[in-house]
């Protein structure tokens, strides 16, 4: 496909810090998560950030191209999302579902394994894979930490991302790389290419700079997170699913992250990335300074532990570790093919049938998981 080179248009300067964020975070049911998403993004005031005169991206987290609890965005949050909207008078012609590939995923099956594409036929939407738009470099008048050292030739981005406002539609989940993800994790889905595992070795740095990228592209940006049931260990895949009964929504991409740390017992600003992010401004990563809404949860702790799989771990070994030598010619040259296939053998012919369906026959005689299979 075509690349077109543009320039970012000049960056205004930056409105003073809000003394608080306000993260929404309300209890739920199975038999009222519909309703209960409505009210945490009014409590949120979602429509004080997005405009219904507008083009609305709805940023679906996929992590894996199979079903696995807590793994993707679930179906109920997707169609209690794009209800409360439809409701709320958002033109269906406006909201654009998407989300993109990686090495190991493919986003027409996810949609389909996801149950994401009869939620979204039901309500009249349209999926969109990142694979099947154009692309364009775009040149970032923002100090980018590791991005431009990463990709040299140019950054590529969707061309359908510029000036558009967009939701993101993550869950509470553990990550090997990042010891947590969330709302900002999710915008590295959709602004780098599959080629987007050369971040991994700086990722508190490349997720920085995704927040400073978004901020030149999209006029307005929303979280609504699922905790309905969150991930345990070693994410973003292989975890264990833990039923929580909590959803979250929020404008502060950082703040709602650093909340679903907290909930799972994380210090947010132990994690590198919130707490870069929090000492540039570009969010509130403090509890102290963060305004909770909605339901009581100040006694809420997971005692979560981020752990590595295999994959990850290897991975980190390559890039940081003992065959660091090894890095160029085992993930930068033709010879790469090798490590979508071990991941996809490890994940899908090894893990996922044994040890995931496993924890997927005890999450299906749960309330959640029966609401799953009527999806």
């Amino acid at each position: 496909m075509p690349v077109i080179t543009i320039e970012a248009p000049s960056v205004p300067d930056a409105a003073p810090r809000a003394c608080a964020a306000r993260v929404a975070v309300v209890r739920t049911r199975p038999e009222t998560v519909l309703t209960d998403y409505a009210r945490v993004m009014d409590l949120a005031g979602y429509r004080d950030t997005l405009s219904r005169d507008r083009d609305t991206l709805l940023k679906l987290n996929l992590s894996w191209t199979k079903y696995f609890p807590a793994c993707s965005s679930q179906p109920w949050q997707v169609d209690g999302v794009v209800g409360k909207m439809l409701a709320d008078g958002f033109s269906r012609e406006r909201l654009i579902p998407i989300e993109n590939k990686t090495v190991v995923t493919n986003p027409r099956e996810g949609c389909r394994n996801n149950r994401w594409e009869r939620v979204l036929e039901r309500h009249g939407l349209t999926f969109t894979p990142l694979t099947e738009v154009e692309w364009q470099l775009f040149t970032f008048k923002s100090p980018l930490l590791k991005l431009n050292d990463i990709f040299p030739e140019g950054i590529q981005i969707p061309s359908m991302y510029q000036g558009r406002q967009i939701l993101h539609l993550p869950t509470v989940k553990t990550h090997g790389h990042a010891v947590m993800t969330g709302s900002v994790k999710n915008s590295f889905g959709g602004l780098l290419r599959e080629v987007r595992h050369y971040a991994h070795k700086h990722m508190h740095e490349v997720l920085v700079d995704l927040l400073y990228m978004q901020r030149e592209l999209h006029p307005a940006v929303f979280t609504v997170m699922d905790g309905t049931v969150a991930g345990d260990g070693a994410g973003p895949r292989t975890m264990i699913p833990r039923v929580k009964n909590l959803i979250l929504a929020a404008t502060d991409s950082v703040a709602i992250d650093a909340i679903a740390a907290r909930l799972m017992g994380f210090d947010p600003l132990s994690i590198p990335f919130l707490r870069m992010a929090h000492e540039r401004g570009l969010g509130i990563a403090d509890p102290r300074q963060i305004e909770l809404v909605g339901d009581d949860v100040s006694r809420e702790n997971f005692g979560f532990q981020t752990k590595k799989s295999l994959v990850i771990w290897g991975d980190q070994m390559i890039r940081k570790g003992f065959l660091r030598p090894l890095e160029r010619i085992l993930l930068h040259s033709p010879l790469m093919v090798w490590a979508p296939f071990a991941s996809n053998v490890y994940h899908d012919a090894v893990w996922y049938p044994t040890i995931g369906q496993s924890r997927i026959r005890d999450f299906m005689h749960t309330g959640w998981g029966q609401l799953f299979k009527k999806y």
